[in-house]
């Protein structure tokens, strides 16, 4: 390794401390499963005063700032690639190119206001799109930077001050991300707080907060919109998916099996995008899925700072038994050599369906007749993150992707990005609430003024 790992530290009223609250977890090194620092948590006293300080911060932000966070972020991506790569497991070779999101997301903000996204008029009636007030972003583990980095770039943007919070399992990134916004923003207009669920449940609870944009767990969802719906507070939440691929009759036998491996394998199979659920034709069941063991079984497994590592371990030795233990007694099949060292676990594939995320490299296998029951099986479980659908003819996969109930339905693909820039990410069902994307994370900050003489504009109609 390269570099120390940098000390955990917080950010509150410009002020940087060392959170002291030891959460009793070990952060690990996933390659060795050795420990290399504690979690930690910011005090209760500095997590108010960060409210306080959110609440009264008045300082203006333009595209100029955003554009100077993403210059100096961008000498800063190959370091923040190195702490998400260490801290989760997940090979450089993929955290590298998610970098790339992290000042991205500022240029794409400062190019929003430069175009004119808060100001919306319609024939002479003013439609300004004002800061909803101080804005709590809560962040998970499995790629910290760029989801940070995504959501404080868009409330700044609004004009909101931000409280950050990242998983007190994956936390240096965030210091580096904290250190570039920090030089450039007014002051109180960004904080970094560090903790658990309860600092998390600290900061949805107050009445200062105005909007919550979380991604992670249902449970963690739940609390945010319990929270939320008591203070009638938007709030944005992506809780994950049970995603299904169906591969038709007709897929092409290399692009069905390429895509099925690298959906169960990116990002270690810890993404809330990652395969969950693999629907195929009965009669080409087995061959399909040799050929998806093939694959897995040929990609090389270590650590993840090895530039040749196609796959890593997980993030702790506790998800590994989380993992474990979610298919506990079912028929399940694993494809590889792990090391014995480090926190290692198999791409598997389980006989029969699966009822719910694993967020791990685990789906399950089912096989259909006719379409008909191929969509009803994608349809069978209260999610609705992301879907996939491998078919030779294009349209005839897209008129079976339209009948996909899922935010986003890819047809041939298995890439981690969004199939545009612009277009939302929905989450629907027990995946969420609202949608995420470039245009729709600063709008969710915001909130509509409209002003105008009235008489001044009339609807005609002939």
């Amino acid at each position: 390794m390269s570099a120390e790992l940098p000390a955990v530290t917080d950010l509150i009223d410009d002020v940087w401390g060392t959170p002291q609250i030891d959460l009793g977890v070990a952060l690990q090194d996933p390659a060795t499963g050795r420990t290399v620092a504690r979690a930690v948590a910011t005090a209760a006293d500095r997590v108010e005063r960060a409210l306080a300080v959110a609440d009264a911060a008045t300082g203006r932000i333009d595209a100029t700032m955003l554009d100077a966070i993403a210059t100096d972020l961008d000498a800063r991506l190959p370091w923040i690639a190195e702490l998400d790569a260490r801290a989760t497991g997940v090979p450089i070779t993929q955290t590298v190119p998610l970098a790339a999101i992290v000042s991205g997301s500022f240029r794409l903000a400062a190019e929003q206001l430069r175009t004119g996204a808060l100001r919306q008029d319609r024939d002479g009636v003013e439609v300004h799109r004002l800061p909803l007030g101080p804005a709590l972003c809560l962040v998970p583990w499995n790629a910290p930077a760029p989801m940070a980095a995504h959501k404080v770039a868009n409330a700044l943007a609004a004009g909101c001050p931000v409280i950050l919070k990242v998983s007190e399992l994956a936390p240096y990134s965030s210091v580096v991300l904290a250190g570039a916004i920090a030089e450039h923003v007014p002051a109180g207009m960004f904080q970094l707080v560090q903790g658990g669920a309860q600092v998390g449940g600290h900061l949805a609870a107050s009445p200062r907060i105005t909007a919550v944009s979380f991604t992670g767990g249902l449970a963690g969802g739940r609390s945010v919109a319990s929270a939320s719906a008591a203070l009638l507070r938007p709030c944005q939440l992506e809780l994950g998916g049970n995603n299904p691929l169906v591969v038709l009759p007709d897929a092409d036998f290399d692009t069905a099996t390429r895509i099925a491996a690298e959906l169960l394998t990116t990002l270690n199979g810890q993404w809330c995008r990652a395969l969950g659920r693999l629907i195929l034709p009965a009669e080409r069941a087995g061959d399909l899925v040799e050929g998806i063991g093939k694959r897995l079984a040929a990609l090389r497994i270590g650590a993840p700072m090895d530039p040749l590592t196609e796959f890593g371990p997980l993030l702790h030795a506790d998800h590994v038994r989380t993992v474990r233990a979610s298919f506990e007694g079912r028929v399940a099949h694993g494809f590889g050599d792990p090391p014995e060292v480090g926190n290692y676990f198999a791409p598997t594939l389980l006989d029969g369906d699966l009822a719910e995320e694993v967020f791990g490299p685990v789906a399950g296998v089912v096989t259909y007749r006719d379409l008909e029951e191929a969509v009803a099986l994608a349809n069978a479980v209260p999610y609705g993150l992301e879907g996939y659908v491998c078919g030779a003819d294009e349209q005839r996969a897209l008129s079976v992707a339209r009948r996909i109930r899922a935010g986003e339905v890819k047809v041939n693909g298995s890439s981690i990005m969004s199939l545009h820039l612009m277009t939302p990410r929905p989450a629907w069902g027990l995946s969420g609430l609202g949608e995420e994307g470039t245009a729709e994370t600063l709008r969710f900050f915001t909130g509509a003024r409209v002003v105008g003489v009235e008489g001044r504009f009339a609807l005609h109609t002939s």
